[in-house]
């Protein structure tokens, strides 16, 4: 009678197996569907969103330069006249 354990148990095989096996599927499944959605979610967060931030000007970026003195009056002006 001893051998008989395992199988009241759903260790034997039987319907015990099929459901084990199909939980296994499902665990897999899930963990498969999240690794691609944690992939793809650290993906969007390295990229800048589209439309959220606004392109700058040549003007706007030339203005900067000057008021960090990168390139002084003379070729500021000039510059500018060229963009404008």
């Amino acid at each position: 009678m001893m051998g008989g354990g395992a199988n009241m148990m759903g260790w034997g095989g039987g319907p015990g197996l099929a459901g084990g096996g199909l939980l296994m599927l499902l665990f897999w499944g899930v963990l498969i569907v999240a690794a691609v959605v944690g992939v793809r979610w650290l993906w969007d967060q390295s990229r800048p969103a589209a439309g959220h931030g606004r392109e700058e000007s040549s003007l706007e970026i030339l203005k900067r330069r000057y008021a960090r003195g990168e390139i002084g009056r003379e070729e500021f002006e000039l510059k500018k006249r060229d963009l404008e």
